[in-house]
This record gives structure tokens, C-alpha cells and sequence, in this order.
């Protein structure tokens, strides 16, 4: 008679290779997420130390010192911009919106923005400075 041999199987993890995929997610974040800071270059102004600098996860409308406006880079016009901010609260009705206001910007300029932004009501609706 011929016997079957079976095999044991080893049963236990090998961490190896899971902590090198898990260093590689960890370097790619590391270098990825200081590159995911959008909008145009524009000089703020600068408030108190307790001003609000914005929040990650909120819409980041910019105002240059020509009174264009951009949602992250992208230059649309004002209407446009609230369009966009209409359709993204579908998804998110708790959406912030921080306008940043080039120094030199119009104020004009950028309270039409807010305006226009509390009209199609948004209730969170915030500046962006620049700490002393």
C-alpha cells in the first residue's frame, strides 16, 4: 500500500514583505501629500495669530490681486465657481469654502464672491489670512 504523504503547510505570516509594501505607501504619502496644496501663489493678508488658515477639506476659491478668480488653478468666472460649489455640496452638504483674497486683491471682488456664495446658501464660509 502506498501511503499519501501530506505536506504541512506553514501557517504563519510573513511580515516581510507587508512592512516593505507598507515603507513604500508610507514614503510615497510622505512626498506626495506637501504637493497637494492647491491654488494660485497670492499674497494673503495677515490677521492675529488666531486667524483661520482654512481647512483641508474645504473648497479653496483664490482672488488675485487682478480680481480673477480660481477654483484651485483653474481661472473661471465667478458664476462658474458657484455652479461647481453647488454641485460639489451635493455630495457634501456640510462644505466649507475658504476664499483666499490676494492682499492687493479688490475687496469688491472678493466680497461678490462671498455674496454670491451666501445667495446660493452656504453657511460656511470663511476668509483666508496669513498669521502675524
Amino acid at each position: 500500500m502506498s501511503r499519501m504523504r501530506r505536506r504541512q503547510s506553514d501557517g504563519s505570516i510573513q511580515l516581510t514583505p507587508m512592512i516593505d509594501v507598507m515603507t513604500v505607501l508610507l514614503a510615497v504619502f510622505m512626498v506626495t501629500t506637501p504637493m497637494m496644496t492647491t491654488g494660485i501663489d497670492l499674497e494673503l493678508p495677515r490677521a492675529g495669530a488666531s486667524a483661520m488658515t482654512g481647512n483641508d477639506h474645504a473648497i479653496q476659491i483664490s482672488v488675485d490681486s487682478n480680481g480673477r478668480y480660481f477654483l484651485s488653478k483653474t481661472e473661471l468666472s465667478r458664476d462658474e465657481i458657484v455652479t461647481r460649489a453647488i454641485a460639489m455640496r451635493g455630495e457634501n452638504p456640510n462644505l466649507t469654502i475658504m476664499i483666499s483674497g490676494d492682499t492687493h486683491a479688490d475687496y469688491g471682488a472678493v466680497m461678490s464672491m462671498m455674496g454670491k456664495l451666501k445667495d446660493a446658501g452656504f453657511q460656511k464660509v470663511g476668509l483666508r489670512t496669513q498669521p502675524e
